[in-house]
Order: C-alpha cells, then sequence, then structure tokens
C-alpha cells in the first residue's frame, strides 16, 4: 500500500469565528466542538487505517503557533512530526508547495494530501474511502480534490463545477473551473443544475506533478520557495523558513496559483457529513440543539428562545437569553458578539472595523500562550496590572529584567523555583517574593503539577515590550 504524506495547514485565523478566533489563537486550536480541538481532530483523521496508510505529519503554521502545534498533536499521542515554520502567511499556494518540496526530497514518488485544519468531518472511514479512490487516479497523473454533494444553496461555500455526463463508476468527475462564494440566487441555481460540488480545499496529488505545474503555472513562485527551504534553519527541532525569499512571495491561493490552470484536476466525491466551520451559523448548525433549534453551552442559560446559540467562554460568567429568536451570541471575557443568525459571514467586517480603530481585542486573545504556559490579565489600571499565570511542568521562562516596572509573585498552586540576582528560592502555595525594577530574575516550575501565581506589576509603562532577555531555553530575543 501507497503512504500519503499527510498536511496540516495550520496558519490561518479564521476571523469569522472572532470573538473566540484572534491572529494570536485561532479557531483551529480551540474546541469549538467536542473534547478535543479542530486542529487535533484533523490530525487524527490523518492517522493510518486499513484502507490507506500515512506517514508522519507535515504541519505548515507560523513561528507564533509552533509550541502549541506541539503541545496539541502530544496531547492526543501523536508524534509531533515535521513542523515547518513560515515567515509570514503567504495564503495555500505557498504552504502547499512548501510540504510539496520537502516531500519529494525525501521521496520522488511521494503523494501529499493537503487539508485545513479547521473542518468537521466525523466519518474518518468515509474520508479514507475517498482518499484511497483517489491514489488510483493520483498514480494515473491527476491532481485530485474532494468535493461535496450540496445540501442547500449555501453561499459561504465555494464550488466545483463538474464535466457533464462524464463520473466513472466511483463518481470521479472533471472539474471544468472553480466558483466562488456566489450570491443567493446562484447557489440555487447550482444546486437545481446537480454538476456542482461544494470545494472542500482538501487537495491528493504527487509531489513531482504539483512541483511541475508551479514550474509551468508560477515558476517565480517554485524558485523563491525553493531558496527559502534551502536556507532555512533548525530551531528546537523546528524547521524555519528563511524570510529573505519567503517576504517576495505572492500571496495567493493554491486554487488561483495552479487549480484553475490545471488540466489533469479531477474531483472525488466525498459522501459523508462535511462543514468548514465558517462562522458562528455553521457551528450552531453542527451543534447538538434542543426542541427549539437552539444550542447552548456551559455557562449559558436560556428561556423561550429558538433557533439561537449561546456559549460563554469563561468560566465565572453566565450569559443568559430570553426571548431570542435567530441570534447568535458569543461571550468571552473581554468581548462580546452578539449577532443575527445567517450574517455569520459578514463577522469580519467587525474584525476589521476593531482594527481599524486600533482596538486590541481585533487580534489579541485573552490568554496570551507562551512556550511555558500562558499568562492573562485579570485587572488593569494606571500604573499596576494583575496577571495569573500558568506555567507548564518542568517549564522555565528566561532569565530576564525590565526598565520600566516592578513585580510580586504570589503562589497559589504548585512551587516555584524563583531567581532573583544570585539567589534561589522555593515558594510554595501562599509565599510569595518581591521582583525590584531593574533585578535580574528568573522563574521556574521545578514540580509534577502546573505552577499558578498571580503578578502584580507596578510602573509608568507595563507593556510586554519592557523586557531584556540575558538567556532563553526558546531562543527567543
Amino acid at each position: 500500500m501507497k503512504r500519503v504524506f499527510p498536511v496540516l495547514l495550520a496558519g490561518g485565523f479564521g476571523s469569522r469565528l472572532w470573538p473566540l478566533s484572534r491572529k494570536s489563537y485561532p479557531k483551529q486550536f480551540s474546541n469549538l466542538l467536542g473534547s478535543k480541538t479542530l486542529f487535533q481532530q484533523s490530525a487524527l483523521r490523518l492517522v493510518s487505517s486499513d484502507q490507506v496508510e500515512f506517514e508522519p505529519h507535515i504541519t505548515i503554521t507560523n513561528s507564533n503557533f509552533r509550541f502549541i502545534v506541539a503541545e496539541q498533536l502530544q496531547a492526543v499521542e501523536l508524534d509531533p512530526g515535521r513542523i515547518i515554520l513560515e515567515p509570514e502567511s503567504k495564503n495555500t499556494a505557498a504552504s502547499i508547495l512548501t510540504a510539496s518540496l520537502f516531500a519529494y526530497a525525501e521521496d520522488s514518488e511521494a503523494i501529499l494530501v493537503t487539508t485545513p485544519c479547521d473542518h468537521i468531518i466525523p466519518d474518518t472511514a468515509a474520508f479514507h474511502a475517498a482518499v484511497k479512490i483517489g491514489i488510483d487516479y493520483v498514480q494515473a497523473g491527476k491532481i485530485v480534490t474532494f468535493g461535496v454533494y450540496p445540501t442547500q444553496p449555501e453561499t459561504g461555500y465555494g464550488y466545483l463545477e463538474l464535466a457533464e455526463n462524464e463520473p466513472d463508476n466511483t463518481g470521479v468527475t472533471s472539474v471544468v473551473r472553480f466558483v466562488e462564494k456566489p450570491e443567493s440566487s446562484h447557489a440555487k441555481k447550482m444546486l437545481s443544475d446537480g454538476n456542482y460540488l461544494w470545494n472542500s480545499g482538501i487537495f491528493l496529488f504527487k509531489a513531482a506533478d504539483m512541483i511541475a505545474a508551479f514550474k509551468t503555472f508560477a515558476p517565480n513562485t517554485l524558485e523563491l520557495t525553493k531558496t527559502s527551504i534551502e536556507t532555512a534553519n533548525v530551531d528546537l527541532g523546528f524547521l524555519r523558513l528563511d524570510p529573505e525569499s519567503w517576504t517576495q512571495l505572492e500571496d495567493i491561493s493554491i486554487d488561483y496559483a495552479i487549480m484553475e490552470k490545471a488540466k489533469n484536476l479531477v474531483a472525488v466525491p466525498y459522501l459523508s457529513k462535511w462543514s468548514d466551520l465558517g462562522d458562528w451559523d455553521a457551528v450552531l448548525s453542527e451543534s447538538e440543539k434542543d426542541h427549539s433549534g437552539s444550542a447552548f453551552y456551559e455557562g449559558s442559560l436560556a428561556i423561550d428562545c429558538s433557533n439561537t446559540l449561546i456559549r460563554s467562554e469563561s468560566k465565572g460568567q453566565t450569559v443568559v437569553g430570553l426571548g431570542l429568536d435567530d441570534i447568535i451570541v458569543v461571550a468571552m471575557p473581554d468581548a462580546v458578539l452578539v449577532a443575527k443568525k445567517g450574517r455569520g459571514q459578514e463577522v469580519k467586517q467587525i474584525v476589521d472595523l476593531l482594527k481599524a480603530r486600533e482596538i486590541a481585542q481585533a487580534d489579541n486573545y485573552p490568554k496570551d500562550y507562551r512556550p511555558w504556559g500562558w499568562f492573562e490579565s485579570v485587572a488593569l489600571g494606571d500604573r499596576f496590572q494583575v496577571k495569573r499565570i500558568y506555567i507548564k511542568p518542568g517549564a522555565t521562562l528566561s532569565l530576564q529584567s525590565h526598565n520600566h516596572r516592578s513585580e510580586h509573585w504570589v503562589v497559589v498552586e504548585g512551587t516555584a523555583k524563583a531567581t532573583l540576582e544570585d539567589e534561589i528560592r522555593l515558594l510554595t502555595e501562599g509565599q510569595s517574593i518581591y521582583i525590584p525594577l531593574g533585578a535580574i530574575h528568573r522563574l521556574e516550575n521545578p514540580g509534577k503539577i502546573p505552577l499558578v501565581i498571580i503578578e502584580v506589576q507596578t510602573g509608568p509603562y507595563l507593556g510586554e515590550d519592557d523586557i531584556f532577555r540575558f538567556d532563553d531555553v526558546y531562543s527567543r530575543c
């Protein structure tokens, strides 16, 4: 059985699922539906079965998410495999070419399946069956895209127009063209015509064929990407692509760069349930609902509501709906979205407006995730800030100092190892230490359980860039 290289495209931002999904912590890493994140579900879907054998994963992401990717794979007992870091987002064309070049260097006959990490595909067996069908076409020189039979005139998805009267006994058909997200009337006509599939954005191909396609249709992208790989460097086990040539790449999707021009493209129909969870309307559609068609998550209550989603993302916060119909409510500690159902695609406009007004919630998540854990601000005022800091077992923060603030640490859970100038102290629950302005210090968790501290900062400037690192195990500046 031919083994397939699975490629996880995990660098997107998902702004239509704001305020849960933000640039600093996008939707694929969140538990939107179920006990595992969308990224974890995607990775587990690409594990060997009796139908398909997969190589270890290749994950394409950006530097900010590298430790999140590794930790989430390890949490579901998967080998992190190869994690490749893009200097900046250049859309899917560059990402897919990078994976193709990487796999081709290992195996000139390599077959890849590339997938976004924000889809819901609950029937793994059906997905593997579609991949198995696609492999036969790939070995015959085809590039395969997977399409989904539309069940409604959806305006939030792209479509594939199929060649009429051509499908073989497996339903595989040549792709005539790609159709962008349509107006409602056009979507209804395509549904009626019957020779259209939703575009899943999942592709299967030989690395050699994809590289050849770029040589024909996007040679400059090919050369710049090759150079970025050739001059890449390994950083703590991650492959960091060289930024000098990468920044010159065109920001373009694989659909525009290659697929719309390729003459060897066929669509394999995926015959089971699929959703790309592109907006909150899709989340409501995929959620477990009550008799009124509503979905209420932990931390929410409702009276006399119908076709409504109410979701609270903060412990201790209760969101109550009364008499709501066709409403989306998503509450975060620092932002709340209230929207009319059916307008989920427009949430991106809200994010654009917040960015234009330089409002931090546009991009910044309430929790700031770091390689060692995370922190969140619980109180902020003039010349002071209070943070809750979570440090993973065995993790170490950088040896550092600050020019504008002092800090006071109070341990509330676990044991802390605190370095203050030449002194090292162990602090247990209820104990504290004061870090004067300018003092060299470090915080570590030497224990087997998480360490949680409350940090009180005081000073005229409390920005995260007020830090000078003398030593850092994560190679940060």
